[in-house]
């Protein structure tokens, strides 16, 4: 296939890109090329939310969060390949200006009001966090509560203001005079720019190849006939490849585009979970049938992160502290393999092998996960382990699970991960449990048990002692919410209640 320029919308008209590499990241064409320096470079690796945009697309039938027919969601520019664009909206912080005339956007004149920068550097990243809120909230006649804010920003670091003032300011902007953007003339791009088939781009020149099929018998063609070619998805991990470590990544084969990947449905045995689909959409749709999975998602990474990468990508990636494996691994997930046109399936816990290696073979991909509906009935509770609250990497997650009769242990999952070099349960507790009473005598020979599961590293997060000692201790905190005694114990809704984060599975604001 011939190559296409990128084509994309930016500051009112389609912009068109065809010398730019493969990998040249959306905030280097900003500042370099396109001369819009108001998006800061701050870490490069998506952590520190200086450079958040927000990226348009036409929304699909149905979503509740739409503005105006068109989906707006928050991304790290510095980790987003630039062909990832392609036919897609790019708004930045000097788009707000052009929406009020002369004057400030009320997101901007709320953060002058209320103090909401000092340095200055984080400002426009917190500013295009804040208006993706106000126009969701205001697309949903919702009023947020300064919770739901602060869980909105929680992907954009501040090292001055103490976040007070700005989480002021983003209730303050909503008392101002309505500013709303026109989607009109976007949705009239999109539509003009929108491809029937699938998009392939080199840059002039030559060089490495970026193709972009739209469905999933493309996909599986092409990446049967190029199986070493780089399977993109969200770049939130690829794009630190390329960032930090100055790897080459040869021709990209990128998932993105292929809509039937994507789907999140539900019949009457499982919930299928498409390898596409956000991660942001997975754990909203987890979370909404499983509630103690709340705080999980909300603390999983950060939403621009969340919005761009996938639930997939993060199982296929198979690293022993990502978040995802341990919640689905507890839930008798299993993961849909595809190559060609076989598709086969097998289950997530018995999907990786050693440290970044798993079953996959040359040519094949993740197709899909699907989760049981059975086993989100269990008692469940899953517990994120980290230095800071919010978007922090896990020095351990836990995931714990059991099945009742009458008092004793007739199911068990206990799945850890940071415990190991691969995401796994702890098989010998488990035993010291199964069918016995669920009493603290069980759940002691269960912690001991722990300890020939799994001979835990020391690193930079935490030491090996510490994650034993914490695995042990949360597995004591898991029979003290469950046990027979505790009020909570049967109720998730309770316990849902007493969750340190507001919700947004419960107002209607999840994706």
């Amino acid at each position: 296939m011939p190559s296409q320029p990128i084509r994309f919308f930016h500051r009112g008209a389609i912009v068109e890109v065809d010398a730019a590499a493969p990998t040249r990241t959306v905030l280097d064409w900003l500042r370099e090329d396109a001369r819009c320096t108001g998006t800061k470079e701050g870490c490069n690796e998506g952590d520190c939310g200086a450079c958040t945009v927000v990226i348009g697309e036409p929304a699909a039938p149905g979503d509740a969060a739409a503005v105006r027919g068109l989906s707006l969601q928050t991304v790290n520019a510095c980790i987003q390949f630039l062909p990832t664009l392609n036919g897609k909206a790019l708004f930045t912080v000097e788009d707000l200006k052009a929406m009020n005339a002369d004057q400030l956007h009320p997101v901007q004149q709320a953060m002058v009001e209320c103090h909401g920068s000092q340095c200055g550097f984080c400002t426009p990243g917190f500013v295009m966090s804040l208006w993706s809120a106000y126009e969701h909230h205001r697309a949903c006649s919702t009023q947020p509560t300064r919770q739901q804010l602060a869980d909105e920003l929680s992907g954009n670091l501040c090292r001055c203001t103490g976040y007070r003032p700005i989480l002021d300011a983003g209730q303050r902007m909503f008392d101002l005079p309505t500013v709303a953007v026109d989607t009109a003339p976007v949705l009239a791009a999109l539509t003009s720019m929108a491809r029937e088939r699938a998009f392939s781009y080199t840059a002039a020149g030559g060089g490495d190849r970026f193709d972009a099929p739209t469905t999933l018998a493309e996909l599986a063609a092409l990446r049967e006939q190029r199986p070493q070619a780089q399977l993109l998805a969200g770049s939130t991990d690829i794009g630190l490849w390329v960032n930090k470590q100055f790897r080459a990544l040869g021709d990209i084969i990128y998932v993105g585009a292929v809509d039937e990947m994507k789907k999140i449905v539900a019949n009457d045995d499982e919930l299928y979970i498409g390898a596409g689909a956000s991660l942001e959409a997975a754990w909203a749709a987890l979370a909404r049938r499983v509630p103690e999975l709340t705080d999980v998602w909300l603390r999983f990474a950060s939403p621009p992160i969340r919005n761009a990468g996938t639930m997939g990508g993060n199982v296929a990636n198979g690293s022993p502290i990502g978040d995802s494996a341990p919640v689905l691994i507890a839930l008798d997930a299993q993961i849909e393999l595809r190559k060609g046109a076989r598709v086969r399936r097998l289950p997530l816990a018995g999907f990786y092998l050693d440290y970044m290696k798993n079953q996959l073979e040359a040519g094949e991909f993740v197709q899909g996960i699907a989760v049981p509906l059975a086993a989100m009935t269990r008692q469940l509770r899953a517990y994120k382990i980290s230095k800071r609250f919010d978007c922090d990497i896990s020095a351990l997650c836990a995931v714990l699970a059991i099945e009742l009769d009458g008092d004793r242990v007739a199911a068990v999952r206990l799945s850890y991960g940071g415990m190991a070099a691969i995401v796994k349960r702890a098989a010998k507790a488990e035993a010291a449990l199964l069918g016995q009473p669920w009493t603290q005598a069980s759940v002691n020979a269960a912690k001991a048990a722990l300890a020939e599961d799994f001979t835990p590293l020391s690193d930079m997060r935490a030491s090996a002692a510490y994650r034993l000692q914490v695995a042990q201790n949360l597995l004591q905190r898991f029979w003290l919410e469950t046990r027979a005694e505790n009020p909570l114990a049967s109720s998730a809704t309770s316990v849902f209640s007493v969750m340190p984060h507001d919700t947004r599975a419960l107002t209607g604001n999840a994706a």
